[in-house]
């Protein structure tokens, strides 16, 4: 039997509009009733995550950050870090700004951006539907490198490089690999993401990558919650879409991904359940728990 079932959020859980539906919310409900766990593990910032860990009723752990903590919902506090340090985060800034490229930082607390484009501006959209207290924090920087410069006590979990031109971004992502004790996650097609404004429906497409400290995955974090709750990898299903979830995709008993999910990911998955826009998450765990 089952005992912990680890979700992604972005293009698995959320469908195109960021929303987990109804009906997913009812079968995670029912998942839960049955003693088995579900943990979101996703690359998002802690706040983004604590409300809709709240909104489907996980009220244990989660994983943040793409492996980079491990929040303990009942104590609110992080339990498991692996952070970015803050020299190397201002090393991969100084080479995104020498080449005018566009990048976030993401904190515990914050997303740092120079300006809302690509994911932030995503982000910012799904703000205006939440109340204050629910929304990812968003802090718009005019000089970031000085700004984390000055500070001495933030926790760096990851940074975003985006682009909408292909080569541009490939080109920075050859020398962000020059960077020793980093880990640039290799993903070479476009993002897509649908916002709302008004009645009119907008698509954000761009070339987007995620850099962590070395050794640092969804994996490595679930593994320490495994150890912690007691659950052995046979007990453990994953679900997920991305590069980012190719590890616990293949490591865990069962590994689900997404249809339409990139192909080095479903390559090495167990079953391919449907869309995140067709409530795929839901049929899994119907199918499965």
């Amino acid at each position: 039997m089952y005992k912990l079932v680890a979700i992604d959020l972005d293009g698995t859980m959320l469908n195109q509009y960021g929303i987990v539906t109804q009906n997913t919310k009812e079968v995670i409900s029912k998942t839960i009733q049955k003693g088995i766990d579900i943990i979101i593990a996703s690359g998002r910032p802690i706040d983004s995550i604590k409300t809709i860990a709240k909104e489907i009723g996980a009220e244990k752990y989660f994983i943040a950050g793409n492996g980079s903590l491990v929040y303990d919902i009942q104590k609110d506090e992080i339990i498991y870090n692996k952070f970015l340090s803050q020299q190397k985060v201002l090393e991969i800034i100084k080479i995104c700004e020498e080449n005018s490229i566009s990048y976030n930082v993401y904190t515990d607390k914050t997303i740092l951006t120079p300006a809302l484009k690509y994911n932030v501006l995503y982000y910012q959209k799904e703000n205006l539907k939440k109340e204050e207290n629910k929304q990812t924090k968003i802090s718009i920087i005019d000089n970031i490198y000085e700004y984390v410069k000055n500070r001495k006590e933030e926790n760096y979990l990851k940074m975003t490089i985006c682009d909408d031109n292909k080569t541009v971004f490939q080109s920075i992502i050859r020398k962000l690999r020059q960077i020793e004790g980093i880990e640039v996650l290799d993903v070479a097609h476009q993002s897509r993401k649908t916002i709302k404004q008004g009645t009119e429906e907008k698509t954000i497409e761009y070339y987007y990558t995620e850099i962590t400290v070395k050794d640092v995955d969804k994996w490595g974090a679930l593994e320490f919650l495994m150890n912690k709750m007691g659950v052995e990898r046979e007990e453990v299903i994953t679900i997920g879409d991305n590069v980012n979830d190719k590890k616990m995709i293949q490591e865990a008993g069962l590994g689900i991904v997404m249809e339409g999910s990139t192909p080095e990911v479903t390559d090495v998955a167990n079953y391919v359940t449907s869309s995140n826009n067709e409530e795929g998450v839901a049929k899994a765990l119907e199918k499965f728990c």
